[in-house]
């Protein structure tokens, strides 16, 4: 074997290596710089829109999603659920949702886009505590004509279904109604609604 094809043998072999070293550092240096362009958890929390997998909540059941740093809740409403929202118009304090707590496509009575699917930031209007998801048909505590709601255990300010808070309250107002749309049957956007 001549010293020529040695050093071109070792030639190649550096030059492959080099440049496979060199290959990985680029990805090493590019991938943080790529990362940079996707929202961090602070940014989300700050405001971002947060995308939510609506696919497997049942009807009756309701999930918990972060925006902005606050609770928010996604609750999928049964027929009769939905139906029963009628039935307390005259107790409700803004039956209507004539107050701007709510985008304008969630001016109804069921305070949603879709009529079975309710997305409300979960704070109390009165003083920030978080209600509780009462599902429950007139249990003990809440009275008879209890059709299920939200019930907030700091001062005893209840909501409907919708959202909307009772009659004579502490809570002045309806729960808040993030902007929000659908992307498609299973998936909504919290937080963005162009």
């Amino acid at each position: 074997m001549s010293e020529q094809q040695v050093d071109a043998g070792r030639r190649r072999f550096l030059t492959v290596a080099t440049s496979a070293v060199g290959g990985v550092a680029a990805v090493g240096i590019a991938t943080p710089f790529v990362l940079s362009f996707l929202p961090s958890e602070r940014a989300k929390a700050a405001g971002a829109p947060v995308e939510v997998d609506i696919s497997k909540i049942e009807p009756g059941q309701m999930i918990n999603i972060e925006w902005q740093g606050k609770p928010v809740w996604v609750l999928s409403r049964t027929d009769v659920q939905v139906k029963n929202l009628a039935k307390l118009d005259d107790q409700m304090a803004d039956p209507t949702s004539d107050m701007d707590q709510q985008p304008d496509y969630c001016k109804n009575r069921h305070r949603s886009i879709k009529p079975n699917l309710l997305v409300t930031v979960g704070i109390c209007t009165h003083l920030g505590c978080s209600p509780t998801y009462r599902p429950d048909l007139a249990p003990a505590d809440l009275g008879p004509d209890w059709q299920g709601g939200f019930y907030c255990p700091c001062h005893g300010s209840k909501y409907d279904l919708a959202a909307r808070v009772y009659k004579s309250m502490p809570a002045p107002k309806n729960l808040l109604i993030p902007p929000h749309k659908y992307l498609s049957d299973t998936r909504i956007l919290v937080g963005d609604d162009k």
